[in-house]
């Protein structure tokens, strides 16, 4: 193998850059170049990309998003749109492909594989956590981390006026970050896409927090969940208690991505080039139990990785 691709597509996720450094530098390592390709699938349709080195990839680790770019491709999804893919390979003499982001990048890079047999190593990195196969995706560590620290700092106004604050997170389809981000911000009330909303729950739990002399309140919404400024007018109008909303949005796929998030791509990156040196394709890397593994492409599109329920179960019962 003599020449990869390595690309991000989707929404940006902190420790893309880490798995980009690492999947430059462990290929440089082995005499193999390395083309970046730029804003995902629509670089690969038109041919957007450049050659990098180990020079390339210096200063990036600590940054957040992509330095490759990112954006979704309508185009790519048509066989159209993969016939000029397949025509910049052979342009560019790509004999694999690195592909970092999530299912629907999963999805498209599977779909390009089937069609013309590039062997393809893929790298989850999608705030969501919502990859099978994988107990954690590049970026989740630190968008989680990102919650919390929003959420102390609304704790702190939260407590000075006895107010109960609605945060709305991220997650049209996963609760993944409602639910770690609730657990360790001590939240009343966790609302996520897999369960069913139950205000009157919610309101019943923080009528008891309040009858036991209970400051403030915290409720985390995923967004799939429910409109957090509806659920908001609904608990001030069945309690009466003075209710904020939050809705903290693109903040939380931001900022310098945590230790866990540099190193979890880092080991990921360098995995990817691996796979493709010894034909183990198409797959994607996971993090299962504390191990680098490798797991078959389609194994991992199944389905999407559910939210915990032993999770959501413990934090019930912590925020009695």
């Amino acid at each position: 193998m003599q020449r990869i691709g390595v690309m991000t597509s989707g929404g940006d996720a902190p420790g893309m850059n880490a798995a980009i450094r690492a999947v430059v530098r462990k290929a440089v390592f082995h005499g193999i170049e390395v083309m970046g390709i730029r804003r995902g699938f629509n670089g690969f349709i038109e041919g957007d990309m450049a050659l990098l080195h180990s020079g390339s990839v210096g200063g990036i680790i600590q940054r957040g998003g992509t330095v490759l770019f990112s954006a979704r491709s309508p185009e790519f999804t048509t066989p159209a749109g993969r016939k000029k893919a397949w025509e910049n390979v052979i342009r560019f003499g790509l004999q694999g492909l690195v592909a970092i982001g999530g299912d629907g990048t999963f999805h498209g890079v599977r779909a390009f594989h089937r069609e013309y047999g590039l062997p393809v190593a893929c790298i989850p990195a999608t705030i969501d956590n919502d990859i099978v196969g994988t107990d954690y995706a590049v970026g989740f560590d630190t968008a989680v981390n990102n919650v919390v620290d929003a959420v102390d700092k609304i704790k702190d106004t939260a407590t000075s006026h006895e107010r109960t604050f609605v945060i709305e997170v991220m997650g049209r389809a996963s609760g993944h970050i409602a639910l770690a981000a609730g657990l360790a911000g001590g939240a009343e009330s966790i609302l996520v896409p897999e369960r069913p909303v139950n205000i009157e729950d919610v309101c019943a739990r923080l009528i008891r927090g309040h009858r036991r002399g209970k400051e403030h309140s915290i409720i985390i919404v995923a967004e799939g969940a429910g409109s957090a400024l509806d659920i908001g007018l609904a608990i001030k109008e069945r309690t009466g208690f003075d209710t904020k909303v939050t809705i903290l949005g693109h903040l939380q796929r931001g900022g310098t991505p945590s230790v866990f998030d540099r190193n979890l791509a880092s080991r990921m990156g360098f995995r990817a080039v691996e796979m493709l040196m010894d034909g183990d394709t198409p797959a994607m890397v996971g993090w299962l139990k504390g191990e680098i593994v490798s797991q078959d492409l389609d194994s991992v599109l199944v389905q999407p990785r559910p939210a915990d329920g032993g999770l959501y179960r413990l934090a019930d019962i912590l925020s009695m």
